[in-house]
């Protein structure tokens, strides 16, 4: 007998998911590398004023065209790469390990400890983001870091939650239940065996979260409570831009552009993730 082929209908997602995939991870990685060689990238120093060309269009000399300051926006966009994608990371680092803890311990003790943490995240779910950090960072200064806590402290709920959900789909499992006939519970069992199959589930949140976290971080820039200038930040480029945006376009545009970018990379990438991870949809 000769093996059947592949039904047509059923390759179509399989390479609508991989070319979303690889589109999500190659515009990253082109973002990364922008960040890590900036140095070498750019063609000019990001925070060198020449009054001479301020508010150039772009031409020949500078190719996405200067600020009021005269400084060459490509070189500060390439440049502001690294903060954004510095928060990103720290906020990560934050939110991913605060989430995934509360949302674990919750599904796994039930009870009056579930409820309890429950209702915080609730509480904290309920809040407005930007509003929030708005609000933190203006008691504790602006600046990278407590940019980044500002932000952590109302983006782990949602991690939370998930892992709840997937923990109380597992606690009656039968993995579960024939690691506790191995004498296996508590710490061990939360976190040895429950947390490894809730992790993928948390990479694609956090994949798809990237985008709204760079707006914020962004958000904060541009109100002036975000990295100070002049370190080159998009937020704080788009805000200097808007004084000058019905005459000098560019200026707000190309970092605005930036933004666009990187929100639009993490989207993908996270919903590539979510889609090759979801097998629901195979044939």
């Amino acid at each position: 007998m000769t093996p059947s082929l592949p039904n047509a209908e059923s390759v179509k997602p399989r390479v609508r998911r991989n070319l979303t995939l690889t589109i999500g991870l190659g515009l990253v990685g082109l973002l990364i590398f922008a960040a890590l060689f900036a140095p070498l990238l750019a063609p000019a120093d990001p925070n060198a004023q020449q009054m001479a060309v301020r508010l150039m269009p772009p031409s020949a000399d500078h190719w996405l065209g200067t600020d009021g300051f005269g400084r060459d926006l490509l070189s500060r966009v390439i440049y502001g790469a690294r903060p954004t994608l510095l928060l990103v990371s720290l906020i990560l680092v934050l939110t991913i390990p605060v989430g995934m803890l509360i949302g674990i311990s919750a599904g796994y003790l039930g009870g009056w400890a579930e409820r309890v943490l429950m209702r915080i995240t609730d509480i904290f779910l309920s809040l407005p983001n930007l509003v929030i950090a708005l609000a933190l960072v203006a008691m504790m200064g602006p600046g990278l870091m407590n940019g980044a806590l500002a932000l952590a402290l109302t983006s782990w709920p949602p991690f939370a939650r998930q892992a709840r959900a997937e923990t109380l789909a597992l606690r009656r499992s039968d993995y579960l239940a024939a690691a506790r006939m191995q004498g296996i519970n508590g710490l061990r069992l939360m976190f040895g065996h429950i947390l490894p199959l809730c992790l993928p589930t948390a990479v694609v949140r956090a994949a798809l979260s990237l985008g709204g976290i760079i707006l914020s971080a962004a958000g904060l820039g541009f109100l002036g409570m975000g990295i100070q200038p002049p370190t080159a930040e998009w937020g704080s480029m788009v805000a200097e831009g808007s004084k000058v945006i019905f005459d000098q376009w560019w200026v707000a545009a190309v970092p605005g552009g930036a933004i666009l970018f990187a929100s639009l990379a993490f989207n993908l990438t996270g919903d590539g993730l979510r889609d090759r991870l979801d097998t629901r949809n195979d044939n």
